[in-house]
């Protein structure tokens, strides 16, 4: 896989939480890949960074991809630039630790609406936008929801929720004929600004990653925009419906 070789040439694509992590790293290469790319996202400054670095084919849009009101001023700004949408994926999220004792309703709620309700919102919109071209949408969920976490009760929850929301869109988009595929991607630990936080102070993340060693369960967030790029790509034509994981082996290791 080549930068340049145009997995996704003239397709269009959203990326929500596009500016940092898995996100950006998606974002950089669809673009590499020859789609053009609207970045969305909370964090402006971080957004536009990226849009300037990758150029004419990216465009950033301030995004709380939980609100109703936003998606539907996301769609106006895709419809209006280029008249449709190809490429869906919900990234935005959020991660907090928490089990069932300590995990307090309002963490829950706001786990839930992060993580669930805005995929739940961005297969609505796009599936709007792409019924009648075809398009292919991509769920982050996580490896969490295959899995029981006793430390991260909500957040396995909404990751559980968006998995099985993509099993619905995509057999409701086949009973209807609309061409649209949607399939999730779950990740274990990915290395991102997000989960650096997380680690005990003197320890090297670098050190947990894959490259390290192959027992070790932290990839990069390139290791999943890689997915990203096959599943947005028509040579993934015939993949509907699937919980692809990347997660180097540990589900099949956890018994």
């Amino acid at each position: 896989m080549n930068e340049g070789s145009g997995w996704v040439q003239g397709k269009v694509a959203l990326v929500t939480g596009g500016a940092k992590g898995i996100g950006r790293a998606s974002a950089r290469l669809l673009v590499a890949q020859g789609a053009q790319v609207l970045i969305s996202d909370i964090d402006e400054q971080a957004g536009e960074r990226l849009a300037a670095e990758l150029g004419a084919a990216a465009m950033f849009i301030r995004h709380d991809a939980s609100s109703e009101e936003d998606w539907q001023r996301v769609m106006d700004v895709l419809r209006e630039r280029h008249g449709r949408l190809d490429i869906l994926l919900n990234n935005a999220g959020m991660l907090q630790p928490g089990g069932i004792e300590d995990t307090r309703l309002q963490d829950w709620d706001r786990l839930m609406r992060v993580n669930a309700t805005s995929v739940f919102l961005g297969c609505r919109a796009g599936i709007a936008l792409m019924k009648e071209r075809g398009g292919s949408i991509i769920n982050l969920s996580s490896v969490a929801a295959l899995a029981g976490r006793d430390d991260y009760l909500a957040y396995s929850a909404s990751k559980g929720a968006v998995a099985a929301l993509t099993r619905s869109v995509a057999a409701l988009c086949r009973r209807r004929r609309y061409r649209i595929r949607c399939n999730s991607l779950h990740p274990d630990g990915v290395l991102t600004d997000m989960t650096r936080g997380g680690f005990p102070e003197g320890i090297d993340p670098a050190r947990l990653t894959i490259d390290s060693d192959p027992m070790n369960r932290m990839c990069l967030p390139e290791d999943v925009a890689a997915s990203v790029l096959y599943l947005a790509s028509d040579e993934s034509r015939a993949v509907n419906g699937v919980e692809l994981r990347i997660d180097s082996g540990q589900l099949v290791m956890s018994i």
